[in-house]
């Protein structure tokens, strides 16, 4: 049985995940690329499979039903409405310092 295919795939998918929840969890820095799943979100270009942002870009997250409050839908995409805005994908309670908005923790403003 070839597992590499398996591996692979497995690979790819956890890459993607890190990729995709960098640029929120990197709040206070600049927005960084996001894996392309359809058309990029508003300030963001197309390079190879990822979504680049420009220098006046917004942080953006995949979306996930409704966008978290501040945050606006772009796509498949959810891009922040305020710099800095924090936000991950919720996965059981919030960690301290963040709320729950739908589907996601949202950072509280200091």
């Amino acid at each position: 049985m070839n597992v590499f295919p398996l591996i692979a795939r497995t690979v790819t998918f956890a890459m993607a995940s890190i990729t995709a929840a960098l640029p929120s969890l990197a709040a206070g820095a600049s927005p960084l690329p996001l894996t392309k799943d359809g058309p990029c979100p508003s300030r963001y270009y197309s390079s190879g499979g990822y979504c680049v942002p420009q220098s006046d870009a917004r942080h953006a997250i995949p979306k996930i039903g409704a966008c978290p409050s501040g945050y606006y839908s772009s796509g498949k995409y959810c891009v922040a409405n305020r710099e800095n805005a924090a936000a991950v994908e919720k996965r059981g309670a919030c960690p301290s310092g963040y709320y729950s908005s739908g589907n996601y923790c949202v950072k509280n403003r200091r």
